[in-house]
């Protein structure tokens, strides 16, 4: 389960798998004998993995999570997007008011589903080489699967698993001080921009994206 307050969430399937495209790298999460046991691999989505599609990937071999994760429980899937620090100093409520504390500002997609685990060589070159495409695209020499030795590509491919993660529900949840009002969330955007790292950066680019237009 997920948190997620009604101005903070949407309904948006498509936003929400766009979202999941953009920060592809996941948590998976899954019940075992022992507790919770996460993984950390990139995931995409792939429409034709039955009614709600389904997410892709692999993992060691050598990993024992496919081992340990209970057959019969969820997994979730957690990707999380830019975040950053809010300092209530950015607010101009603040000056007049004095009522502001702290937050985190952030996005999240969390995907629940079954997990299903895969041996057969041909399922798993296919998973290995649409990861592939996926984050060769648009470089200027791409990467292939054919630019390694056949036997080395098989070498490899016998020390993974791949997973499908058959997708019961999606929450999207974007905590961009939508609860605050629209001077104080301008305050948060241009506090954002004297903050150090790429993140910030980011979620101040998304939050000028998702700002109301006037």
């Amino acid at each position: 389960m997920l948190y997620a307050p009604p101005h903070f969430t949407t309904e948006d399937r498509a936003a929400a798998l766009a979202a999941l495209d953009r920060q592809p790298f996941a948590s998976l999460v899954s019940e075992t004998a022992d507790g919770p046991f996460a993984s950390h691999l990139p995931m995409l989505f792939d429409p034709e993995g039955g009614g709600h599609g389904r997410l892709i990937g692999h993992i060691a071999r050598a990993n024992p999570h496919w081992k340990l994760a209970l057959p019969d429980r969820p997994a979730l899937a957690i990707f999380l997007g830019p975040d950053a620090y809010v300092s209530p100093s950015w607010y101009p409520s603040k000056s007049a008011e004095g009522k502001a504390v702290p937050t985190w500002n952030y996005t999240v997609v969390q995907v629940r589903g079954r997990l299903t685990w895969i041996e057969d060589p041909g399922a798993l070159r296919s998973i290995v080489q649409r990861l592939t495409d996926r984050f060769e695209a648009g470089r200027p020499e791409r990467w292939q699967l054919s630019d390694a030795p056949e036997s080395y590509i098989t070498a490899m491919l016998r020390g993974i698993v791949g997973l499908s993660l058959g997708i019961d529900e999606i929450i999207f949840k974007q905590k961009l001080s939508q609860n605050r009002t629209g001077e104080d969330r301008s305050g948060v955007i241009t506090g954002l921009a004297d903050e150090a790292g790429g993140r910030a950066a980011a979620l101040r680019a998304l939050m000028l994206e998702t700002s109301p237009k006037t």
